[in-house]
């Protein structure tokens, strides 16, 4: 049984579920919540993830009494039906509380969470709590299972299912020549989130440090990757860009324009990951409210945002948050990427030795990730064989 909340944990259930069909072939069957992408492999979700996929407390509150129905829903069907295993992928607010639920009322079931929130981040204290009710975490990063396991949560590395993208981003001249983009144009990717919340108030300032950005980059052409359900609004946000300024919508596109693009301007998140993959040097940019900025200040306990910066240990990538989120601080790290060459090609190997250290030299990660799943089921029916035997 697999549950995920939101799209991206969707995507990454459906690569999940694809490989371990490849290993079991007919001997395993899916249940579970999930989107589309995991219906195409097979998944019939109990219920839609429209309303689990949502962020920040003006979206959650008016949702939390729907949200506790499915969670109950989601726990009551487990327990009815006992799976081999529960697999919680990330949305941990939601996902977390149906595994605590099954561990309370049935422990004979195994429970597995793929993509841990980032407790090393903030509040480690939550990684022993979590070791209460899950069984093992199939750990993203390399540093994540040290964590666990010290905290007393079995944890295996099985690397980040984001480097099976890279096979994808192609088709940049092709897109160039589609969208009449001269083959030697300065193009920078513009990339302020994909929720709107994020978006609303990044979008001006990325426009301003775009205006400011131009007189040092002639002939500056920008490339804004977006999804159908905000496009609208991205596009009425956008409508005085101070520069040529294509909006794609496809996810094809959104890596064509990674393998098209010389600089990528971007909110912090798995977007940054991406254009790792590709290779694109980037600056990273992000904005909260004060509120959530004041309660993030008390307890986040990393020095970087950037999962790139993260593995390396040092700001390989320039990281502008909060009040250094500014047009004038934005555009100068913007340009510099555009003109000085040995700056962009150093941030270009440290791209490099990140997504290595991700796992991108080693088998898919979706692949590693099932099978440790399929060993981990296999072990726990050996150990109930041998118990139900008295050996």
């Amino acid at each position: 049984m697999l549950v995920c909340g939101e799209p991206s944990g969707d995507l990454l259930g459906a690569q999940l579920m694809m490989r371990l069909k490849a290993i079991a072939g007919d001997n395993i069957a899916f249940s579970g919540v999930g989107g589309p992408a995991m219906g195409g492999e097979g998944l019939q979700s109990l219920f839609p993830i429209d309303v689990t996929a949502v962020m920040g407390f003006g979206e959650v509150i008016p949702r939390i009494p729907e949200i506790l129905r499915r969670v109950r829903r989601a726990a009551d069907f487990a327990l009815a039906t006992k799976p081999d295993v529960l697999v919680c992928i990330d949305s941990p607010d939601f996902t977390h509380r149906i595994a605590q639920r099954v561990r309370r009322d049935d422990p004979s079931i195994g429970t597995v969470n793929y993509v841990a929130p980032q407790v090393w981040a903030s509040r480690g204290y939550r990684a022993k709590k979590m070791a209460r009710y899950f069984d093992l975490v199939l750990a993203l990063l390399p540093f994540e299972a040290q964590f666990f396991e010290t905290h007393g949560l079995h944890a295996r590395f099985v690397g980040h299912p984001v480097v099976e993208r890279q096979a994808r981003i192609r088709g940049g001249a092709e897109l160039r020549q589609r969208l009449r983009i001269a083959p030697e144009a300065p193009l920078l990717a513009v990339l302020p989130g994909s929720r709107f919340s994020e978006i609303r108030p990044l979008l001006p300032i990325f426009r301003d440090t775009v205006q400011a950005a131009q007189h040092s980059v002639p002939g500056l052409v920008c490339i804004l990757p977006t999804i159908p359900h905000i496009a609208a609004e991205v596009r009425q946000l956008t409508a005085a860009w101070p520069v040529s300024l294509h909006i794609v919508e496809s996810e094809s596109d959104k890596f064509a324009a990674f393998a098209a693009a010389n600089v990528a301007l971007a909110a912090s998140g798995t977007v940054t990951t991406e254009l790792a993959l590709s290779g694109v040097p980037m600056v990273v940019a992000y904005k909260v409210g004060a509120i959530s900025h004041a309660v993030a200040k008390a307890i986040v306990r990393v020095p970087h945002v950037s999962i790139v910066n993260l593995l390396l240990g040092r700001e390989a990538v320039p990281e502008f948050l909060q009040t250094r989120c500014r047009p004038e601080l934005l555009s100068s790290a913007v340009v510099r990427l555009f003109r000085d060459e040995a700056y962009r090609e150093q941030q270009k190997r440290d791209l490099r030795e990140a997504v290595h250290l991700l796992g991108i030299d080693d088998d898919p990660p979706s692949l590693r990730a099932a099978r440790v799943l399929l060993d981990f089921v296999q072990e726990r029916r050996s150990a109930a064989q041998r118990s139900s035997s008295g050996t």
